[in-house]
């Protein structure tokens, strides 16, 4: 009797578990999934992300565009929610397994009657984190274009001398201490949780946030390369969205920071060296 009992209540507590695995699930990929396409469609620019890859050009050289851009307070509001979009559906892939983690624990403990909710709250605090990016971004762009170095129409950056310090800088951060720091925490969920995880709303917020926190300082740097290959250009934002996943995923793969580190180094060196010598 007592076995049949234990029984059911571990068939019980399975089940519960698939059915918040399954809510979690379901609406982190509504989530990813209209990220995605408000990213595609343009998210409110004149032309669509699909066409502005069409129109992408070398690094450093973009197509010039008749008419300028006005910054005020409207287009700053949607060059950051251009970013925040952009950060939501390239971030939120990696961080799945996190919050499906944070999810079956919370399930084991006395919250598990609204471990959902908490799930959503603590996926809500990472996505605030790059909010804060996305915000810092804005304003880089803002400055950017004031300065003459970024093209306002096309949002890449016009300079190949700026385009490889940038890569340079991005090279140097993957090298760097507090570069292996913070992906230590991203590629260590288990640990993380055990470490900083804390009970109720705001415990779920806050530790969402301070994951975020972490994974913003493995991850700035790369996310600047868009001013170098332009901001709505689809194969850029692709391929740092799985590069970064890459990175969080494969542990193992110690040789993959450091070599990237070095490739987007010597990238940023041909860039500024490439006008020098061919003007000789």
């Amino acid at each position: 009797m007592a076995r049949n009992l234990a029984a059911l209540r571990t068939d019980k507590v399975e089940r519960l578990l698939r059915r918040d695995n399954a809510i979690v699930i379901g609406s982190v990929c509504l989530i990813i999934l209209a990220a995605c396409w408000y990213t595609v469609a343009g998210i409110g620019m004149n032309m669509s992300a699909i066409e502005m890859t069409r129109m992408a050009r070398p690094i450093g050289e973009p197509m010039q565009m008749r008419g300028g851009v006005i910054w005020n307070a409207g287009y700053a509001v949607l060059i950051f929610l251009m970013w925040w979009v952009m950060m939501i559906a390239m971030m939120t892939p990696s961080a799945a397994p996190t919050v499906l983690l944070y999810t079956a624990l919370k399930r084991m403990g006395p919250e598990a009657d609204r471990i959902a909710w908490l799930s959503l709250l603590f996926l809500t605090g990472y996505l605030i984190a790059w909010a804060a990016f996305s915000a810092a971004a804005t304003f880089a762009q803002w400055g950017l274009e004031l300065a003459g170095l970024s093209d306002g129409p096309m949002m890449t950056i016009r300079s190949k001398g700026f385009a490889g310090a940038v890569l340079i800088a991005a090279g140097l951060y993957q090298l760097s201490t507090l570069k292996t720091a913070c992906l230590r925490h991203c590629r260590s969920p288990g640990q993380f949780l055990a470490e900083h995880s804390r009970p109720g709303p705001w415990g779920a917020f806050r530790t969402g946030a301070l994951h975020g926190t972490y994974c913003l300082g493995c991850c700035w740097a790369l996310m600047l390369l868009l001013f170098v290959g332009g901001i709505m250009n689809l194969y850029w934002i692709v391929g740092v969205a799985l590069y970064v996943a890459a990175e969080k995923l494969m542990p193992r793969a110690t040789w993959l920071v450091p070599l990237t580190g070095m490739a987007l180094f010597v990238m940023g060196v041909w860039l500024i060296a490439t006008p020098w010598v061919f003007a000789r």
